[in-house]
């Protein structure tokens, strides 16, 4: 049985990566790849209930960070693992890189608190590509105030934004085999021609 990926997409808020799932999803099909797609915080009935509560209510950033990885330990364990396990490539809407980006970039919970959790949380499992989307803030929150009622995060002032970017940018950075950075500027056909050269890469 061929090692089924787990591919994970990341970036600040409004920067397309809903854009893009269903072209990734055409590329499973395309290709005759099983897959499975779900997202964080969420993937599992607990974890879509914290979702509510982690995406409306204001609460202390450590809590927010503790709540974060409760969802993922149970979403990694009656979600992902399984999946893998079974030979199913998993797709991601975000992972642990949005909890340090947001709570830790963003929040300033510090780093080593949340590196202690992932550890714990999911050992040595590490996706195999990280999508990021990138955009300027400006250009983000612009779109996002025309799609949509926005969540206690979209809210933020546009300087906790540049923060979440910065740290996503530092990440990739310090891992360059596994991120790779799109800019989201392009057109959405230019940004798709990427996506798959990325993909073909994973699964060659």
């Amino acid at each position: 049985m061929t090692k089924a990926k787990f591919i994970t997409l990341e970036g600040i808020d409004g920067a397309g990566k809903s854009t893009h799932i269903d072209f990734i999803k055409q590329y499973f099909e395309k290709n005759q790849l099983d897959y499975f797609v779900t997202r964080e915080p969420g993937g599992t009935e607990l974890g879509e209930r914290l979702r509510q509560i982690l995406l409306n209510e204001n609460m202390r950033p450590t809590t927010e960070t503790l709540l974060m990885f409760a969802a993922r330990a149970e979403h990694l364990e009656k979600v992902i693992i399984p999946n893998l396990s079974q030979g199913i490539n998993v797709l991601c809407d975000r992972f642990s890189d949005a909890t340090i980006a947001y709570q830790s970039g963003g929040k300033g919970v510090n780093i080593d608190f949340i590196n202690a959790l992932k550890k714990y949380t999911h050992g040595g499992l590490s996706p195999d590509l990280t999508i990021l989307f990138d955009l300027p803030t400006n250009v983000s929150l612009e779109r996002l105030k025309k799609t949509r009622t926005l969540d206690k995060f979209e809210q933020e002032a546009q300087v906790f934004h540049d923060r979440v970017r910065d740290s996503y940018l530092r990440l990739a950075k310090s891992e360059p085999s596994r991120f790779k950075v799109i800019d989201s500027t392009q057109s959405i056909i230019s940004i798709q021609d990427i996506i798959e050269e990325f993909m073909g890469k994973v699964f060659k």
